[in-house]
């Protein structure tokens, strides 16, 4: 799967940040939610325009990140 298929940034919707495609969701709102507690399923019975794959796409958008270092923030260690 490729989360480029699911996954998309426009600057006229929610000001570029990464949304669904198809949707006004970010992967920000979707991550928040499952921070909170919902789950896969909450998700789906309250934003029917989701699938299960367009879930699995915000992981996998957030591991390329992290493996490209986007979201990598040194921890400053005190000596």
């Amino acid at each position: 799967m490729n989360w480029k298929d699911y996954i998309v940034s426009d600057k006229e919707i929610l000001l570029g940040k990464p949304i669904i495609k198809g949707t006004r969701l970010s992967v920000e709102h979707i991550i928040g939610l499952l921070a909170q507690g919902w789950s896969e399923n909450q998700i789906l019975e309250n934003y029917p325009r989701l699938t299960k794959e367009s879930i699995q796409s915000v992981f996998l958008y957030l591991q390329d990140c992290i493996k490209d270092g986007l979201l990598f923030s040194p921890i400053k260690l005190s000596a």
